[in-house]
């Protein structure tokens, strides 16, 4: 699948996959200089790269491993979405869940974006549900096995 990607700065660097099996493209900070994120706050970083990404295709920004379990810093939202009619510049709300300040280089890869197909649900008003042996049970309801 070939992915439209349009740099909005001329320092943006292209989405980029790690190995030949790699299921998210790297995102870099596009920057003019380092960054630093305390703890406990949320700094937007853009990437300076908007994508044009086929209808029933979404882009979901996950956090990078590393980056999150060595330095605290991931997606402030858990998952990303860009929405395939979204034309605007990519961005990553990073989050510092640590107790100490981070710096965000200029370049440096921030979180990683997985192309996924979706589904639109036609949502219909009902009023009843099928039964089920779980039924309304919720958090926990099925054991902590």
């Amino acid at each position: 699948m070939k992915i439209n990607v349009k740099k909005l700065n001329e320092k943006a660097v292209m989405p980029s996959y790690g190995s030949e099996f790699a299921a998210g493209a790297d995102l870099y900070a596009c920057i003019e200089s380092d960054v630093t994120v305390a703890p406990h706050t949320t700094v937007m970083i853009p990437t300076g790269i908007a994508i044009e990404l086929p209808v029933g295709y979404g882009g979901f920004i996950y956090a990078r491993s590393g980056l999150a379990s060595k330095r605290n810093l991931a997606p402030a939202n858990k998952v990303g979405v860009v929405d395939c009619d979204y034309r605007g510049e990519v961005k990553v709300a990073l989050h510092n869940h640590g107790e100490t300040a981070q710096t965000v280089a200029v370049g440096e890869r921030i979180a990683q974006l997985v192309v996924a197909p979706y589904i639109t649900a036609e949502f219909v008003e009902a009023d009843e549900l099928s039964d089920t042996v779980r039924g309304a049970g919720g958090f926990g309801s099925t054991g902590t096995k």
